[in-house]
């Protein structure tokens, strides 16, 4: 087997920013969101069945949550769900300009 040098490359903190998806930082808030979800359950030793019997909620959307299926919820229902389990949610928002290339830059002030 060869054995290769591999390139360490430092992340971003978001890894969804790092992999360039779309809306990088609404799947980053959901997946944290969700993590406090499986934590919360786990805490209190909740079944999917055991949750939905607690919240109303779907126990089919508690397994999505568990199974990182993320797709179908908003950052708001995901909130929801917590404060059902009796979490609340505090949010700081910290807004930073992005750097753009010389190019993109140059491409707006032609259009």
């Amino acid at each position: 087997m060869k054995s290769r040098e591999l390139e360490t490359v430092r992340g971003s903190g978001n890894i969804f920013r790092d992999l360039a998806h779309k809306n990088a930082d609404a799947e980053q808030f959901k997946a944290i969101i969700a993590a406090e979800i499986i934590k919360t359950l786990d805490r209190d030793n909740l079944t999917v069945r055991a949750a939905h019997q607690l919240t109303g909620i779907a126990a089919a959307d508690f397994s999505r949550i568990r199974n990182a299926d993320l797709g179908r919820f908003t950052v708001d229902r995901l909130m929801s769900t917590l404060n059902r389990l009796g979490a609340r949610v505090e949010v700081k928002v910290r807004v930073r300009r992005v750097e753009r290339s010389p190019a993109r830059s140059a491409r707006r002030r032609l259009a």
